[in-house]
This record gives structure tokens, C-alpha cells and sequence, in this order.
């Protein structure tokens, strides 16, 4: 059990302190303090305190993500906090967090998904238009070899260059130069930020299928605090926990991770859930991809789960309040998908570009 920390009012009311860790980006922030907004609502006698912090990723800003090499890029800092007790419970975009996470900890909640596509953010000169009609040899930003690898094959007359930076970074660098024509930034990012009127276009599955756990935020918490994954398993969202397990199955079959291209896309339907998967060459030339579905009828959706412990982690999620036979079938979905692509050469494919990358 973590060491609780409790705080005094002039009256004499003592409350208890729940230290929340992020990073210091302002999306981050934004992102953090809607959540404990949210568990302000639920527990009012408990004082939240954040805790803000730079990590690695946020401080190396002239490399490309996939060449740095390291999984926990944004969030070991933050770890190695929730591991010294300085803190009791850290916000993450789910996609930054890896899916084997460091024993001892867990993702206690998964909260509903905000759009998960990937939207097209114009240079003011080339207002009203959309990559398709962008001129021949418009460079777009990305430092994704995910986004670059699907949209080269769709758009062959683009071309595409690293930029990296927090979000604020990357608009200045697109607004202030001319070096690139568009870039390419998460909706979920966008819309949080309040900067949804730069999105000019939301690019649809057809186009870019987006990252596992895109658009989906995520508690890390102490496996062992029962108390602190009991306060936030109420934030779980059903249908974001289902989805993002399936995903993040699929993406751990396959060793996937920042150096590889794979995408997904998700939906739940009439109980069924829908994942397609897909892996790419860096340039997109090559590619995999295929879907699969497997229901998870809501007859049994509540279940309580007397102690936990990390063997009922999935994936790095332990989702209380959710039909553990739903999370175990989103877990194989993801597995059995992963092994349909591998069966088809998934491995060579992934293999090839992980070596490319690293020769870049």
C-alpha cells in the first residue's frame, strides 16, 4: 500500500492527497487535469496534487522517435515517480505507454476514446485544400514512420520529412516556415487543445489507419494499491478498454512498436468486435492487411473481481468493471490477428524496415 498522505483545512478537516504525475506539455496538462476533474466529481473529499514533469522524449527533439530506440520514451520518468512513491497515480496518452509495462505497475483505467484519426493541418497559404490536391512534391511533416508509410502509398506525388516537437512546437515550425506545406498530428491532440478549426482534413481508415490506443488516455497506477485501482476503474470506458486491448494484443504479437510501421482500426457493432491490423514497409510499397471479429456480448459486463493481482493484466490493463470474458476474447482477437499476418510474412516485412530505420 502506498504511504497516504493526508492534508488539514483551518477548520481542522483532514483530506487525503492523491499526487496525480504528467508531463509538462500543455496537452498533457490539459489532459491530466481532465481527469482528475473527473475524480474530483467522484471523490470531493480528496485533494489532488499534480505533479509535473519533462521526460526523455519531451527533451531530445532532433531525433526521429523510431531512431531513438527506447519504448518508454515519455513515460520512464514518470515510472520511476510512481515507483519512489512521489506520486500515486500518472496520466499517459495510452499510446506512448509500451505493452509489457515494468512489473509492478499497471494501467487501472483506459477512459473513452476521443477521435482516433490522424488529421491534416495545412500551412495558411494552402487553406481549403486537402492532400490530394496539394502540388506535386509538397512536403509534409511527420515523425511517424507509421502516418508516412500508409500516406506514401496513397499519396505518391507528396513527399515526407521528420518534424518533431510537442504540438505548439510543431504548428509554430508549420506556420512560421516554409518548409512544409502540411503536417500530420492526431484529431485527439487537436481537439483537446481547443485547435479544431486547423484540422482541414480527418483522414479516414481508407487512407491512414491510426496507432494503437490512439485518442485513448490511460492511469498508470501500483499494481498492489487496490485502493488507488479500485478510485480509478470508474473511469474505465467498456468500449476504449475493449478496443484498445484487442489493439494493443495485436501490436505485442507482432513486436511491434515507435520503429515499425503497423496500424490499426477498431469498431464494436451488435456485440462484435471489429480489428483490422495492418504492417508496412517504410515506404509503403509493401504492405499486410487483414480484419477480424469475435463477439463480446455484454450479458455478463460487471463482474467483481475480489483481489488483483498482475496475473489479470491484459496487456498492461487491468480493467476492473469489465467482462473479464470480453477483455480475455479482445485479447485473442488481437493474438489470432497478429498470427494471420505473421503466417502471411508479416515478420519479414517488419523485420526489413526495423533495419532500414536503423540505417537511416
Amino acid at each position: 500500500m502506498s504511504e497516504k498522505t493526508n492534508l488539514q483545512d483551518a477548520d481542522g478537516n483532514v483530506s487525503r492527497v492523491i499526487r496525480v504525475g504528467t508531463r509538462k506539455s500543455q496537452l498533457a496538462r490539459i489532459q491530466t487535469d481532465s481527469v482528475v476533474e473527473k475524480l474530483k466529481e467522484l471523490h470531493p473529499d480528496v485533494h489532488f496534487e499534480i505533479v509535473a514533469m519533462s521526460t526523455t522524449g519531451d527533451k531530445i527533439l532532433d531525433t526521429a522517435l523510431s531512431k531513438i530506440g527506447e519504448k518508454s520514451l515519455f513515460t520512464k520518468e514518470l515510472e520511476n515517480a510512481l515507483e519512489k512513491n512521489e506520486v500515486d497515480l500518472v496520466v499517459h496518452s495510452l499510446k506512448d505507454l509500451p505493452t509489457v509495462l515494468p512489473v509492478g505497475f499497471t494501467i487501472g483505467s483506459v477512459l473513452k476514446r476521443e477521435n482516433p484519426h490522424d488529421a491534416v493541418v495545412l500551412h495558411p497559404k494552402h487553406k481549403g485544400k486537402r492532400l490530394d490536391s496539394l502540388a506535386n512534391k509538397s512536403v509534409v511533416g511527420t515523425s511517424s514512420l507509421r502516418r508516412a508509410a500508409q500516406l506514401k502509398k496513397r499519396f505518391p506525388h507528396l513527399e515526407f520529412k521528420d518534424i518533431r516537437g510537442n504540438l505548439n512546437t510543431r504548428l509554430k515550425k508549420l506556420d512560421e516556415k516554409d518548409d512544409f506545406s502540411a503536417i500530420i498530428l492526431a484529431a485527439a491532440g487537436l481537439r483537446r487543445m481547443g485547435w479544431e478549426n486547423r484540422i482541414s482534413q480527418i483522414l479516414g481508415p481508407e487512407d491512414c489507419m491510426y496507432a494503437v490506443g490512439q485518442g485513448a488516455l490511460a492511469v498508470e497506477v501500483r499494481a498492489r494499491d487496490q485502493d488507488i485501482l479500485e478510485m480509478v476503474s470508474v473511469l474505465n470506458d467498456s468500449d476504449t478498454v475493449l478496443r484498445c486491448i484487442s489493439e494493443r494484443a495485436f501490436l505485442k504479437h507482432l513486436e511491434g512498436g515507435c520503429s515499425v510501421p503497423v496500424a490499426v482500426y477498431t469498431e464494436i457493432k451488435n456485440s462484435q468486435l471489429y480489428l483490422t491490423g495492418a504492417v508496412y514497409s517504410l515506404d509503403g510499397s509493401d504492405s499486410l492487411k487483414e480484419t477480424m471479429q469475435t463477439s463480446i456480448s455484454s450479458d455478463n459486463q460487471v463482474e467483481e473481481q475480489e483481489k488483483v493481482d498482475e496475473k489479470v493484466q491484459r496487456v498492461g490493463i487491468t480493467a476492473l468493471k469489465v467482462s473479464e470474458a470480453a477483455q480475455d476474447a479482445a485479447v485473442k482477437l488481437g493474438v489470432d490477428l497478429g498470427n494471420l499476418l505473421l503466417s502471411k510474412g508479416a515478420k519479414e516485412i517488419l523485420t526489413v524496415a526495423r533495419q532500414l530505420n536503423d540505417a537511416r
